[in-house]
């Protein structure tokens, strides 16, 4: 009787971590690939933090966060569902065996401000995230030792079909979020935010302090500036980039580093953007580099569509002022820049380049080179076109059509388990039990 206690107690453990375990690799998983380029520059972040940032190329880079956060989500899957219990048993155990001594690192010496295990959805601090790991490696331990108790929703018979449609689910859906951008924005710049409201400082409460940081260059050197020793009377100086520094920690709101600076003059930019009534396209390019021209010659038609209608435009960049004259003669564009941090300009939108629509400082729209608005949509003035309004986004709509694609279409092959295999193995099994006892009788 005690060993039979033990048993179960044994087994509803195994169980128990098993499901903890699964439903956090399948919301670490998801978070990630929907968000396959934040992945990539949370990536970039740890490779630059070792010291190894130029050994991969950026491409190579991006494809490993697709696949490994595609191996977490089906791992997470696979442990839900009780299949492939040796395989996924032992890679959750390898993972947890490897991230947990290295968030433990994070934790004492801070080279990156936060893992991003749970990508933008959910900020945890190192510490946090090492706590965290610890209790998933000891889940891992315990699933892993004893993965033979591990309940089985689906026969043997039918796990290569929860496998292949989970592998391309999630493929597909990172590949969607990549060229279309993220399906769920868990940034403070999604659709919908107004951007002053967003920067306000609760009263009473202390705002960060961070000063901005001017990096140019001379004589093949590199030196940073702030605004109070700016060498603004030495034109010998070439502007390298322009990033925020915080110099103090306080109470800090959704979007904090929104600040733009005139290209040219170097005044702030800010205020007119987010204070103009009217409507206002932003062209971002983190990088005009490494930005796709590939629709160029529309995005020179949204600029012309803008200066026709009086719409403001800027293209907002972190790139030296060489790299923009070389991508404005290249292109033909004559849309006005503005300098803004890398980071922030990452944050705003997943796309390289990437389009805005405010007004008064709300963000109306986004969209990714690959969806950019043309001449058939523009017919009008803004005031008279859908596209001028706010565009509706419904997370829990969006999660519906996630569910549908997924849920379904598993729940299609768990009833096919049950109604079909299942009840054709019981079928055998009595039959086999008949035969059994009629040779006996004979």
């Amino acid at each position: 009787m005690e060993t039979d206690n033990r048993h179960i107690v044994q087994k509803v453990t195994v169980n128990l971590c098993r499901f903890v375990l699964g439903a956090t690799f399948i919301f670490s998983g998801f978070v990630k690939a929907v968000d396959p380029l934040g992945f990539f520059y949370k990536i970039q972040d740890y490779l630059e933090a070792f010291g190894i940032g130029e050994w991969l190329h950026p491409i190579l880079i991006l494809l490993s966060g697709i696949g490994l956060s595609s191996i977490e989500f089906c791992v997470g899957i696979f442990l839900f569902f009780g299949i492939r219990r040796g395989m996924s048993s032992f890679t959750a155990l390898l993972m947890m065996a490897f991230m947990t001594p290295l968030t433990f690192y994070l934790a004492l010496f801070n080279p990156v401000p936060d893992c991003g295990c749970f990508g933008d959805a959910w900020v945890l601090t190192n510490w946090q995230t090492f706590g965290k790991n610890v209790v998933l490696l000891a889940a891992a331990m315990v699933v892993f030792r004893w993965r033979k108790q591990v309940v089985r929703f689906v026969t043997s018979k039918l796990e290569w079909m929860v496998s292949m449609y989970s592998f391309l689910f999630i493929f597909v859906l990172s590949f969607y979020c990549l060229a279309y951008l993220p399906i769920f924005d868990f940034r403070p710049y999604k659709i919908g935010v107004n951007i002053p409201q967003a920067m306000e400082i609760p009263e009473g409460a202390k705002p960060s302090v961070f000063e901005a940081r001017f990096v140019l260059e001379k004589d093949g050197k590199q030196k940073e500036f702030t605004t109070e020793n700016y060498p603004y009377e030495d034109s010998t100086w070439v502007f390298v980039e322009v990033r925020s520094v915080l110099v103090e920690q306080g109470y800090e709101p959704p979007v904090k580093d929104f600040y733009i600076a005139d290209l040219n003059t170097d005044e702030s930019l800010t205020d007119r953007i987010l204070s103009d009534s009217n409507y206002v396209f932003l062209l971002v390019m983190h990088r005009v580099e490494e930005a796709d021209d590939g629709n160029i010659d529309l995005i020179n038609e949204i600029y012309d569509y803008s200066v026709e209608h009086g719409y403001a435009f800027y293209a907002l960049t972190s790139s030296p002022r060489d790299a923009i004259e070389l991508w404005s003669d290249r292109t033909g564009g004559e849309y006005p820049f503005g300098i803004m941090d890398d980071i922030t300009l990452k944050t705003i939108i997943r796309s390289n380049p990437g389009l805005l629509l405010l007004k008064g400082g709300t963000i109306l729209n986004k969209w990714s080179d690959n969806r950019l608005p043309d001449e058939y949509v523009l017919t009008d003035s803004l005031d008279k076109l859908p596209l001028g309004r706010q565009k509706p986004v419904s997370d829990g709509r969006t999660m519906g059509y996630v569910l549908l694609w997924f849920i379904l279409p598993l729940l299609a092959v768990i009833a096919l388990d049950v109604l079909v295999v299942k009840r054709r193995a019981r079928r055998k099994a009595r039959e086999q039990l008949s035969f059994e006892k009629e040779e006996n009788i004979h």
